[in-house]
């Protein structure tokens, strides 16, 4: 009797969650196939717009992620169970971590953002959150950045997204812009001249667009010229300094002064 009975248990449980069983299965089956091709798919699309590999990796999986938990829970449903709480229970988990790690996710999704927008990159040298250097790595988390003289700094994307980021090597040129005065019994043209000669002299400096020298202000003491070349951003240091230097050496030559700060006092007779 007794095994009968066990029997006919078994008969039933059969019954009842034989199909059950196996539609779950088959839903865990399929949804992980769906999942891997979406995720495959997603990669092939992103790396064929050129995104940044550690965005790749992460959308992929975040798709593959989300997929996964849907399946579990159609798989779940099939029981009667109620996969209503478990969405709650994921919510409310959700919003504590999210909560708990606010500055993270903070930088995170600056980093996503940089990764995507590419206001910089990789080799850049770029002057944001008071730092100024080139920039040596890029991750979702934080970029990492070289100083001009050479200390390592990294930088917390969120700090670097909510500020101005200067890239100063972001275009194909650069301009260098000197102001050197010259005393007023100097000669302007004389000293235009000696400029442009050395300007034209620096195979460095850029023919387009064209160099500009000119008098841009009376001042007390001289009279101020600007000097302004253009040049790959690779040379800019270099040929600001030996252009400056050779400014100099030249007007000694020639006989161009560069006057120091002057002032001119009037005394007042006593008999006045």
């Amino acid at each position: 009797m007794a095994p009968q009975l066990i029997m006919d248990q078994l008969v039933t449980f059969g019954t009842e969650y034989g199909l059950k069983i196996i539609g779950a299965i088959l839903i865990l089956i399929i949804g992980r196939i769906v999942a891997g091709i979406t995720r495959r798919i997603v990669r092939r699309v992103l790396e064929r717009a050129r995104t940044e590999p550690s965005i790749v990796s992460f959308a992929a999986s975040l798709i593959y992620l989300l997929i996964m938990i849907f399946t579990v829970l159609a798989a779940l449903a099939k029981f009667g169970i109620q996969t209503a709480s478990f969405v709650a229970i994921l919510g409310a988990a959700s919003f504590a971590i999210g909560f708990a790690l606010q500055g993270s996710l903070a930088n995170f999704a600056a980093g996503v953002l940089i990764l995507i927008l590419r206001p910089y990159k990789i080799g850049d040298i770029i002057e944001t959150a008071g730092v100024l250097g080139t920039v040596q790595a890029i991750h979702l988390f934080n970029t990492e950045i070289s100083t001009l003289d050479n200390i390592k700094v990294i930088v917390p994307n969120g700090q670097i997204y909510g500020n101005v980021i200067h890239n100063i090597t972001g275009y194909d040129t650069r301009r260098i812009d000197l102001v050197i005065g010259i005393s007023y019994a100097s000669s302007i043209q004389k000293a235009i001249e000696i400029v442009m000669e050395l300007i034209r002299q620096d195979e460095r400096i850029l023919s387009e667009p064209e160099p500009q020298v000119a008098v841009s202000e009376l001042a007390d003491s001289s009279v101020n010229l600007v000097v302004r070349p253009w040049v790959n951003p690779a040379d800019y240091w270099a040929v600001r300094f030996d252009l400056t230097r050779a400014i100099k050496e030249s007007f000694d030559a020639n006989g161009i002064e560069i006057p120091f700060p002057q002032r001119v006092v009037h005394m007042a007779s006593e008999n006045a």
